[in-house]
């Protein structure tokens, strides 16, 4: 009898699963497919195809797959490798409490490239994909001009403080939080435009506001002080930048692919004003799938005429750990980290630490979280480029998930610990 096995059915998104098929005949073909479809009813599909070892057995942490979505042994791969059916669509978990992705796995006897009713599983399984653990409390944050939402870890605490923040859409993205809260870390999801009340677009970076959100995080008596952490994706990343510069309460920050200069909207802190590099759109590049590619677009940050809109991390009494895609096409992020450290070395300044991933894209995020090289961005009047080939960009995504942990409880305290 034919069996598939995902062990466990239930689990956080950024864990791994063991798939296994039994009952097969030595030397099978046969194809494992996966399918989701997410919040906004589109739906991504994944597919290898394997042959079965003499015993009749294919299991992914030894078998080699010969081809599909990717080819050789990929434990998670059926993850990573998940493709929209609509072009240019990003998968985001939203309601990250109320329900997990749900997951199909299939096997099917034969190479299958495009299952159809015709086509019949030999077996199927359901997984479960969560961005919470059980017990981690959800509450949303509108307290002053702050605006966000706070994970808290089950448990009397105290727990290390985290800030969290994405680029430039926009909005709130929770997902990540979720995930963090659900290591131990108390974790504001923060917005900063484009969000209820807040301004509908990004004018200035007004640094008091993330004072604000960094002081509200700290006086909450499940959170642990002195100091709190940051970590930022894009324009969170120049924020998260600015932010381990000039604020006090801030002793870690992590700044995932984003600039080291203050670009396109200028910074105003108390009597601290940093202008903005300009952004100049008719240096867009546009590819063979209308798509915009944008490193070209910022103002270059060498050129004397843009020399006062660095942010001065020679200031930050933190650490600071810069995670870059060599493939970004979105920045050049490894040239601003690279630059960035360089002036804090200048300055006698030894508080950086670079990770750098060959082929990995924009957009790295917790593990196993498919590869968007290109999506709507809000605002934007076409699809924007992010880069990243699949394989070297899921291994990023696992590695420096674990470095970013690891960095943020050696410089606040370990954290607490939950598991589904």
């Amino acid at each position: 009898m034919v069996q598939l096995t995902v062990t466990p059915e239930i689990s956080l998104a950024d864990s791994p699963v063991w798939i296994q098929a039994f009952g097969l005949t030595p030397s099978q073909p046969v194809t494992l497919h996966s399918s989701l479809i997410d919040e906004k009813g589109v739906k991504f599909e994944a597919r290898a195809f394997y042959y079965a070892n003499e015993a009749g057995e294919v299991d992914v942490k030894e078998a080699s797959a010969v081809g599909g979505d990717y080819a050789g042994v990929c434990p998670m791969g059926l993850f990573w490798s998940l493709k929209p059916e609509k072009m240019f669509h990003r998968l985001i978990k939203r309601d990250v409490i109320g329900s997990p992705f749900h997951i199909q796995i299939s096997l099917f006897g034969s190479f299958v490239l495009m299952p159809s009713t015709k086509d019949t599983p030999l077996a199927t399984c359901s997984i479960e994909r969560w961005f919470v653990a059980p017990g981690v409390e959800r509450f949303q944050i509108k307290e002053g001009r702050v605006r966000g939402t706070l994970f808290l870890p089950p448990g009397p605490g105290p727990f290390p403080g985290v800030i969290d923040m994405f680029g430039g859409g926009g909005g709130l993205i929770e997902f990540r939080a979720g995930l963090l809260a659900s290591k131990g870390f108390a974790v504001l999801a923060l917005a900063y435009f484009a969000y209820e009340d807040l301004p509908r677009t990004l004018v200035e970076v007004n640094l008091q506001y993330f004072e604000d959100a960094a002081k509200l995080l700290l006086k909450h008596p499940k959170v642990r002080g002195p100091g709190l952490g940051v970590i930022g994706l894009s324009k969170g990343s120049e924020i998260a930048l600015a932010m381990a510069s000039f604020l006090e309460q801030v002793v870690a920050a992590v700044c995932i692919n984003g600039t080291t200069t203050m670009n396109g909207a200028p910074l105003h802190f108390r009597d601290i004003y940093i202008p903005a590099v300009p952004y100049y759109p008719e240096k867009f590049l546009i590819n063979s799938m209308g798509a915009l590619y944008g490193c070209h677009i910022i103002g270059d940050p060498q050129d004397e005429a843009h020399q006062d809109s660095a942010i001065p991390l020679e200031k930050a009494q933190g650490q600071v750990l810069f995670v870059v895609g060599e493939d970004d096409h979105a920045f050049s992020s490894k040239w601003f980290a690279e630059s960035a450290i360089a002036r804090a070395k200048k300055y006698g300044k030894n508080n950086c630490t670079l990770l750098s991933y060959p082929k990995a894209g924009h957009l790295i995020e917790p593990p196993y979280s498919p590869l968007c090289i290109c999506s709507w961005i809000s605002g934007s009047p076409k699809p924007t480029q992010w880069g990243g080939e699949m394989e070297p960009h899921a291994k990023a995504q696992e590695h420096s998930w674990k470095e970013i942990q690891k960095f943020l409880e050696l410089h606040l305290g370990p954290a607490g610990s939950s598991s589904v």
